[in-house]
């Protein structure tokens, strides 16, 4: 297993990789790391990197922000990167002085006079702007530190206090949970929650006899006073991964939920379906009125998160009083070992008369499921001056490629690296905004990996059912190439003497740049850019370097050239309207480019063939699965009868394999697809 020093050593080299791949500063790198972790977490939104800082008595930092105005929160980060070869200790002074760095620069913010003082176009602005403008929205400030240190005590509370009228709530994300939650794999950082302690009460319960071993138990009646307590503590961390996504990316708040919080409190319990939540421990006594609950570790909420954040609106945006409000709550403790396994089912099982549909279980969707898949077998053509050739690998769930360095010997990891170098990892939100970006979308890339992917969650969900078979090796081989041209671009930028003059919103003009050529292709009809060239070089030919080199700086002149009401250019990008005004940017293009795109009728063609190529690999696939199911083919008819899903089709379909005949129609290959399916979600769990 990695030891913590390698855990580190491993965090420089990909803070060194970042920075040479990105041509940006070391800091950046790390901050961009860091955040995207905080993020899946919980811990945070979707940050925008905001390099402000001013040394001495009086100075501040802040490196990057975001805001959630729906939910009255501000979030600041502030980064503490060490170029120790060891691990630094992170001591109580050392954060305080950090934490003061940023409450200087909320309080120099929030006054009309250092506004007028700074540069629009400035980071600082960016960052200090929002907080001026909106600061009657926010209810909390949510400041959280990045340190590559370690913390050389943790608490079990957390730290909160009121500033000018605020609450600000403070978090750490030093090494050491860095690594926690790498370790986690997607699964949630454990929340250890002490009610005596942290909140000075105990939650009475009712421990329920369900005939399992395996797990226990509680209902517990949750009032809204406590549960508002909490969330406002803990934030997005509470939630199931796949219910906190879909409520920072989709939701409003509940209007029906606030309207019996405000005048029918006391039938809140009634009318309200309750929380279902889950967690590793619980530790309980007992008192003369019965049980209750001391403590609980691990606590996640699967359902039941839009009456959580619902209820802290109330309180906040409508002074409503939750003395009265009382929610039901299943809570079920299921062991650590188990946890990984069981909470996402429960999350399903508990979600499955809600809106959140299979989109939004996108880690497990047989879309995610398939590019894995796909990644891990399809090698890549060998770059130029390359000893070998490599593939890309698409990382599912979040840490998957870390954790292959977990475990083995030296020789293991160096030589699954030269199959899968660290630079050709592409996570699922990466993935989302690329795809986007070329979908001529760059205001939706623009609002935060979050709410990018869930719109690419909803686009392809929706496709995937009818065109399944368009996402084969020719979609990722696509989706390759524009990870290779996004990325040759965000270098270009960052490397580039108009944009080093004038840092800041990076991010924006290279989704912005690569979109408006897609888009000015498309309009023309008849040439696309040639993907499948990109592929087959991993790189991009001088022609299309050249057209991006051009045209980047002009679109981000057209960005700045906003209208006159536009203050906050990072949140001016996430509207229809600037895309509105940069798509109809005129730009002469280098003819070189021609070197760089494929006749619409090629496209079509080669687009074809992969289907056909793909349709054909799925019955090889499908034959294959029917003959590993032979042996269990009795207990499958048995479970589809007993469960009332067996058809008259399916019965004789069924009865067909079994007796050793796997050469099927396409009319039964769709009746079997469709009862296995069925089956999966009734619970019957297939061994292949």
């Amino acid at each position: 297993m990695q030891n913590i020093e390698e855990a580190y050593a491993e965090l420089w080299k990909d803070i060194k990789r970042d920075s040479y791949a990105f041509g940006q500063p070391q800091p950046e790198s790390f901050f961009n790391i860091y955040a995207e972790i905080a993020a899946g977490n919980g811990d945070c939104l979707d940050l925008t990197y905001t390099p402000v800082k001013k040394e001495g008595t009086t100075g501040y930092q802040v490196d990057g922000y975001a805001l959630d105005t729906e939910r009255g929160e501000l979030y600041l980060a502030i980064v503490d990167l060490r170029d120790d070869e060891e691990i630094a200790p992170l001591n109580q002074s050392q954060v305080n002085s950090l934490y003061g760095r940023v409450e200087r620069f909320y309080k120099n913010a929030i006054k009309p006079g250092y506004i007028n003082t700074i540069e629009e176009t400035s980071p600082t602005f960016q960052v200090a702007y929002p907080i001026f403008s909106d600061n009657a929205l926010f209810k909390r400030v949510r400041v959280i530190i990045f340190s590559n240190a370690r913390l050389a005590s943790r608490k079990k509370t957390v730290d909160s206090r009121e500033i000018a009228g605020k609450k600000f709530i403070y978090n750490i994300l030093d090494f050491s949970r860095y690594i926690d939650i790498l370790k986690s794999m997607g699964s949630p950082e454990p929340i250890e929650i002490d009610l005596e302690e942290e909140f000075q009460t105990t939650l009475p319960c009712l421990k329920v006899h369900t005939g399992s071993t395996e797990y226990a138990s509680y209902l517990v009646v949750m009032p809204g006073c406590l549960l508002s307590r909490i969330y406002e503590i803990y934030g997005a961390r509470l939630l199931e991964q796949n219910v906190r996504t879909f409520l920072q990316a989709k939701t409003k708040v509940n209007q029906a939920i606030i309207t019996t919080i405000e005048k029918y409190p006391q039938m809140f319990f009634a009318y309200n379906n309750g929380l279902t939540a889950t967690a590793s421990g619980v530790t309980t006594k007992e008192l003369a009125g019965g049980t209750t609950i001391k403590a609980i570790n691990n606590l996640q909420i699967v359902n039941g998160g839009q009456t959580t954040a619902s209820i802290l609106y109330a309180r906040d945006n409508k002074k409503a009083n939750l003395d009265n409000v009382f929610v039901q709550m299943k809570l079920s403790v299921i062991s650590e070992e188990r946890v990984d396994e069981t909470v996402p089912k429960i999350s399903r099982y508990a979600n499955s008369q809600n809106k959140i549909s299979d989109a939004d279980f996108f880690s497990t969707h047989p879309f995610h499921v398939e590019m894995e898949k796909i990644s891990r077998r399809l090698s890549a053509p060998q770059k130029e001056n390359a000893f070998t050739a490599s593939k890309w690998f698409y990382e599912r769930a979040r840490g998957q490629y870390k954790n292959m360095f977990a475990y083995g010997k030296i020789s293991d990891k160096r030589k699954f690296e030269t199959e899968f170098p660290s630079d050709q990892v592409i996570t699922k939100t990466d993935f989302a905004k690329y795809a986007l970006t070329f979908e001529c979308l760059p205001h939706l890339v623009s609002q935060g990996a979050q709410k990018c992917f869930m719109h690419f969650a909803d686009m392809i969900g929706k496709d995937w059912e009818e065109n399944s078979n368009s996402y084969n090796d020719g979609y990722f081989k696509d989706v390759i190439a524009k990870v290779i041209v996004f990325r040759w671009t965000d270098k270009m930028v960052a490397q580039s003497v108009w944009y080093r003059d004038d840092r800041g919103y990076k991010a924006q003009i290279v989704t912005y740049t690569i979109a408006w050529l897609v888009n000015h292709l498309k309009a023309g009809g008849n040439f696309y850019l040639d993907l499948q060239q990109i592929w087959n070089k991993q790189t991009l030919c001088d022609g299309l370097k050249a057209a991006l080199e051009n045209l980047a700086p002009q679109v981000y002149l057209k960005i700045k050239d906003a209208p006159p009401n536009v203050k906050n250019l990072g949140e001016y990008c996430k509207k229809q309207a600037c895309w509105a005004a940069v798509s109809s940017l005129k730009v002469e293009l280098p003819g070189s480019l021609k070197t760089a795109l494929i006749h619409a009728d090629q496209l079509k063609l080669i687009k074809k063939e992969s289907l056909a190529v793909k349709k054909m690999t799925n019955e090889i696939e499908f034959e294959t699965r029917l003959l590993e199911l032979m042996p269990a083919m009795n207990e499958i008819m048995e479970f589809a009868r007993s469960r009332r899903l067996l058809s008259p089709k399916s019965h004789a379909a069924l009865s067909k394999i079994n007796s050793g005949n796997i050469i099927i129609s396409a009319s039964e290959k769709n009746t079997l697809e469709f009862l296995f399916k069925r089956m999966n979600e009734m619970g019957y769990e297939f061994n292949v």
